[in-house]
């Protein structure tokens, strides 16, 4: 009887796997109640790695090429086996191949926005979104901590994994960047390479090791989105203060004039369209003058006199008040200001 139970027992000969590309990471050989002949065929094609598992515990790796199950090539397997000779009947251990071909194009995103501490503008909000690839780094380390005694593992099962270390380790990658909150839209490499900085001892934990990250999109509250775009036009005209005022007063004068098109607020359209004029000829003579400081001619230059009135101040210092909220104007330019408008009441 015991006979005829060997011969009706099935061995296995060739161990091998062939790829679907169905974006499989982890595929556990079928065993059932078969057996491993001694001296069987073992194939692991490029891209893959072999993992052989005895009674839970971690034995052989094997990466590309072929191989005759013995002794010889299954060191660990025969410690825990205690063959100290040549093993000349089948064998059963759990074998699981990995694939260590680069998983591309797999996306990451804020599904909501996250808060970033800046220095700048204190705690705000934004989205980014892009792709990464990564691959099995270390086949042992990925089975013990993901993958288990599963009979497939997918990149879909270790998506939720990944996407959430990026989001986890974005506001370290911000900070460690050095990259400015308002600039982040415009270094958008310098921020994937912080980001990557972070992630890959994080992914490095699963056996998993990122290939590449790349940051796609940015985007800043509306807000601070305004700011960026004072910035854009502030760089047009340089980084001068009084040049920068005038481009500010430039942009304010079609507001105006499309209010009194409208026919609402005409007076205090004209108001302010006169306050802006006002405090572009005040800058404009300021900016001469800081510009040719030792200019003979221009210090004999007759000052321009700008007439305002009390209403036209008033207006004027509401405006440069915002510029100080924005953080376009410094403490410091909005006192000086304030008190050059201010002597006009006197």
């Amino acid at each position: 009887m015991a006979l005829m139970d060997f011969i009706k027992k099935q061995f296995i000969d060739i161990i091998q796997w062939t790829e679907t590309g169905d974006g499989t990471l982890a595929w556990r050989f079928p065993m059932a109640e078969m057996e491993i002949q001694n001296g069987a065929s073992l194939t692991v094609r490029e891209s893959q790695v072999a993992v052989f598992v005895n009674e839970g515990q971690v034995a052989d790796v094997f990466g590309p090429g072929m191989y005759k199950l013995t002794t010889q090539t299954l060191p660990v397997l025969t410690y825990l086996k205690n063959w100290d000779k040549l093993f000349e009947s089948p064998f059963k251990s759990d074998v699981y191949f990995f694939s260590t071909r680069q998983q591309v194009d797999q996306k990451w995103g804020t599904p909501q926005p996250i808060t970033i501490r800046d220095k700048d503008f204190g705690a705000v909000r934004l989205r980014a979104f892009g792709n990464y690839s990564f691959r099995i780094g270390d086949a042992k380390l990925f089975h013990t901590e993901i993958s288990g005694t599963r009979d497939i593992y997918s990149v879909a099962d270790l998506d939720g994994q990944l996407r959430g270390l990026v989001l986890q380790n974005i506001s370290n990658a911000i900070a460690s960047s050095g990259v400015p909150f308002l600039d982040l839209a415009a270094n958008q490499i310098q921020f994937a390479q912080a980001l990557a900085a972070q992630l890959v001892p994080e992914f490095a934990k699963i056996g998993i090791q990122l290939e590449a990250i790349t940051v796609q999109n940015v985007s800043l509250p509306e807000e601070l989105q305004k700011i960026l775009d004072q910035k854009i036009g502030m760089g047009m005209v340089g980084q001068d203060m009084g040049k920068f005022m005038q481009y500010q007063t430039a942009q304010a004068i079609p507001k105006f004039a499309e209010g009194a098109g409208q026919g609402s607020g005409i007076a205090g359209d004209a108001m302010g369209l006169g306050a802006g004029v006002a405090l572009g000829q005040v800058l404009a003579q300021n900016l001469q003058q800081g510009l040719n400081p030792n200019n003979p001619a221009a210090a004999q230059q007759q000052p321009v006199v700008a007439v305002v009135n009390p209403a036209d101040v008033m207006t004027t210092l509401e405006k440069l008040g915002e510029l100080k909220t924005k953080g376009i104007l410094t403490q410091e330019e909005f006192d000086a200001k304030k008190a050059e408008l201010l002597k006009k009441l006197v």
